[in-house]
Formats: structure tokens, C-alpha cells, sequence
């Protein structure tokens, strides 16, 4: 039987050389924590007549521990999977310039809240509202932390306790159950459906109308689609019913796009420019997703309606930091400049073209060695165009355990994050950064080996 004795004590171990390196790198309370539970381990072993290990393994053991501590749980993936934006992925992955704008700002101080001109107080909230109204044609604008909180805010400020029409075929669930229904109650807002599941008509938005309302609202439909029996009217006939009985008309469009995602082959999605001329007078949309920028949630339209947005106290509670309006400022700049399908990656990953996807796929096959080039399809994802994709060429590898491959792909320093269909593990080029290449094959290769 184990002499319990025998077990070095802390003050022991933090007089070998080992320790000061440990104590220089993680810092003397950690190092003894380390310790601690290392020997109470250690005790705890001895009961199933385990042995006491030497002062090395102790030492290496401790280790471990601080490593797995210091460990950040939040870490760069790269993404094969062919989801342009991943939800689970952190949605839009940054444009460099956006990148060194944040970069710039967080290293030091900025004039988040202070006029240069003046010398006096300044508002953060003018900080990327003239590049929205510029591309939007918008009278004003807000950014928030996310869309959420957007459409919360615009319901608090100027729907509370109030009636607000929506057509049944838009009270959607998305990611996170995230309801339509729930926001405009806890808005304290009265929703008032019209229509049924499958087809709304002009005639039920007027009806409606004709008791007092305070706002109509229109939600994308982020994930899903309505096929088959089904009507919706357009934003325009909406917006004409809604004026004619002077209530103002709110509409989450939900992804941001600032460009016709029709050019590239896909469904047309509704832009933020084309919504202020339908008439809408406020708009919600993500900053996230199609837009290309960091998570933000945008308001723009009119200027009376905004300035009791602004002044909403849970107007102060979803601002957005100063890393966010950076981003989002250096983002829109790109959209300004006319460079946006070159410079911002969702973008750029929509628009690649075909033959450069199968380029890459060849060559990733070239350097591991083995693999097959397969047609296929890449997804927009992230709530945006439902049921939308791209056609795209996969290296498919085919492996023992494809699940068991997965996993390892995911337990890399870098984790590879891809798909499996008919038994072969599948990887997209298209939504591999260009400057990953090296880093992706290196981490693949490990695996494979």
C-alpha cells in the first residue's frame, strides 16, 4: 500500500527548475492551483492501489492542466462545407480592409463619442449613418447589435401597446428560436395576423386597416419557403394601403443584400434600395449575412421615426460597440467604392467563378494525393435565399469511417469544418479563403496520414 507521505507538496514542486518556467507563463496562483488538483488526483488514485508517479510526471501532468485552462474556446475554423454564410460559423467572414479598420480602432483611443470640430460630446450614432443613407437613399439610420434587436427596438419605440399587422405567412421562427410572434409581444406591441399560412391578400391588409394601427410589418422569410396555392402582394400595393390609411410600414428583409443576387445565378433577393423606393418606411436588416460586415442590426428610413428610435431607452442597451461601427463603416465603404463582389469575401465566394473552383479542387487533389473531383452545390445559407444554391465542383474523399474523419478533421489546431454525402466526405473549395490553401492541406494531410 501506497504511502500517502510519499506525495511530493506543493511548496517541493514549486522549488524545481520545471515550475519557474510554468509560473513565468501562467503565473503562480494558476501554477499551484495546478498542482493541487494534479496530487489530489493523485490521492484519489492511490485508493485503487494506483502508484505515486515521480516529480517529472507530476510536473507534466500540471502542465497539461494549465494548457487546457489557457485554451480559448472560441478559434479559427476553416470552412469547407460549402456554406457561404454559416450561421454556426460566424455567419460573413471579414473583408481585410474591414479587419484593419477594427484593428485600428481597438488598438487605442477613438472619437466614438467626442467631436473633433467642437472639442465638445459627440453621438456614436453618426457613425455610419451617411454612408447608409448615401447607398440606401434612406432619410436616416441606426446600427444596433444585431437585427433582433433592430426589429425589438423599432416595435418598443413606436408600437407599444399598439396594433401591428402582419400577414400570417410571415410570423417565422429562424435560428435560436427566434420568433416573430415573441419579439412583438415583449415589444408590448398587439400583433394583429392577417391572411392565412399559404396566401394574403391586398383586401386583408385593408380590412385591418381599417381600425387604428400603428405600424404593418413585412418579415422575410430567412429559412424556408411557401411552394405551391400561395399569394403574397407586393411591397408596393403594401406600402400604398398602408399610407392611404397613414400608418407607417416596418420591413425586416433580413440579410442586407445591397446587390441583385439575380446577376449570379440565384433567386432575387429583395435589396435595401429597391425597399426604401417600394415605399417602405423603415427597414431592419442584418449586418451579417449578405451585407459582408460584422453582426450589426441596421435601421434606416424616415427621419421623424428614426429620431424616436434613437431616443427609446433600450435604444441605449443595443448600441452598437465601437469595434462594430468601424466594421460596418469600412464594410459599406466597399459598397461605395463600387468593390464590393472583389473585396468582400461572401461576395467573392457568390461570384467565384466555376472553372478557378475546380482549379483549386484539382490542385488540393494533386497535393494529397488522392480524392475525386465531383460536381455539386454550394449553399448561401444563413437565412438568406431559402432553398438557394450554387453550382460548385467537390474533392469527395472516401474513407473508412467518414463520421470518425469528421471528427478528426474537427479536433485539428485548425479545425476543417466539412460534409458528408453517400458515404464520402465532400469538401468545397468555394467557401475555402483563398489564403487558407496551405494551412487547409497541411491540417488535411495530418489526418489522411
Amino acid at each position: 500500500m501506497n504511502d500517502l507521505s510519499q506525495i511530493p507538496s506543493v511548496d517541493s514542486l514549486l522549488n524545481l527548475p520545471q515550475s519557474q518556467l510554468m509560473i513565468e507563463q501562467y503565473g503562480r496562483e494558476l501554477t499551484i492551483q495546478a498542482f493541487r488538483e494534479t496530487l489530489e488526483n493523485i490521492r484519489e488514485s492511490l485508493k485503487n492501489a494506483g502508484k505515486i508517479p515521480d516529480s517529472e510526471a507530476i510536473i507534466n501532468n500540471s502542465v497539461s492542466k494549465l494548457k487546457i485552462w489557457f485554451l480559448p474556446s472560441l478559434i479559427p475554423v476553416i470552412n469547407a462545407s460549402g456554406i457561404i454564410i454559416h450561421t454556426n460559423l460566424g455567419r460573413a467572414p471579414l473583408s481585410l480592409e474591414t479587419i484593419e479598420s477594427i484593428r485600428d480602432v481597438s488598438s487605442g483611443y477613438s472619437n466614438l463619442e467626442y467631436d473633433l470640430i467642437s472639442g465638445k460630446r459627440g453621438k456614436r450614432s453618426i457613425h455610419a449613418e451617411s454612408l447608409l443613407k448615401q447607398l440606401s437613399g434612406a432619410e436616416s439610420a441606426l446600427v444596433v447589435n444585431n437585427n433582433a434587436a433592430a426589429v425589438l427596438l423599432v416595435l418598443s419605440a413606436l408600437a407599444t401597446r399598439k396594433r401591428v399587422i402582419i400577414a400570417n405567412s410571415q410570423l417565422v421562427e429562424i435560428g435560436g428560436g427566434f420568433r416573430v410572434p415573441d419579439v412583438m409581444k415583449q415589444s408590448g406591441a398587439k400583433l394583429v395576423a392577417v391572411g392565412t399560412t399559404n396566401r394574403v391578400h391586398i383586401s386583408d391588409y385593408e380590412t385591418a386597416l381599417n381600425e387604428p394601427a400603428a405600424l404593418v410589418l413585412t418579415a422575410h422569410h430567412s429559412n424556408f419557403k411557401i411552394v405551391g396555392f400561395t399569394t403574397e402582394p407586393d411591397l408596393v400595393d403594401i406600402a400604398r394601403a398602408s399610407h392611404q390609411h397613414n400608418v407607417s410600414l416596418v420591413c425586416d428583409i433580413g440579410s442586407g443584400a445591397m446587390l441583385d443576387t439575380a446577376q449570379f445565378g440565384l433567386a432575387h433577393e429583395p435589396t435595401v434600395q429597391e425597399t426604401i423606393k417600394a415605399g417602405a418606411d423603415i427597414i431592419c436588416f442584418s449586418g451579417d449575412k449578405l451585407l459582408g460586415g460584422p453582426q450589426a442590426g441596421i435601421i434606416i428610413g424616415k427621419k421623424d421615426l428614426l429620431e424616436k428610435i434613437k431616443k427609446h431607452p433600450l435604444a441605449r442597451a443595443v448600441r452598437a460597440d465601437k469595434l462594430c461601427l468601424a466594421g460596418i463603416t469600412a464594410t459599406l465603404i466597399h459598397y461605395l467604392k463600387g468593390e464590393a463582389i472583389e473585396k468582400i469575401p461572401v461576395w467573392r465566394m457568390i461570384s467565384m467563378d466555376i472553372d478557378q473552383i475546380k482549379s483549386r479542387a484539382s490542385c488540393w487533389k494533386k497535393a494529397l494525393g488522392c480524392g475525386e473531383i465531383i460536381d455539386g452545390l454550394s449553399m448561401v445559407g444563413g437565412g438568406s435565399l431559402p432553398g438557394e444554391s450554387l453550382p460548385t465542383f467537390l474533392l469527395s474523399l472516401n474513407v473508412a469511417n467518414p463520421d470518425q474523419f469528421l471528427k478528426k478533421l474537427r479536433l485539428q489546431e485548425t479545425p476543417i469544418i466539412a460534409r458528408i454525402e453517400g458515404d464520402h466526405v465532400l469538401l468545397d473549395p468555394r467557401t475555402v479563403l483563398l489564403e487558407q490553401d496551405d494551412l487547409f492541406l497541411k491540417e488535411l494531410n495530418l489526418v489522411i496520414a
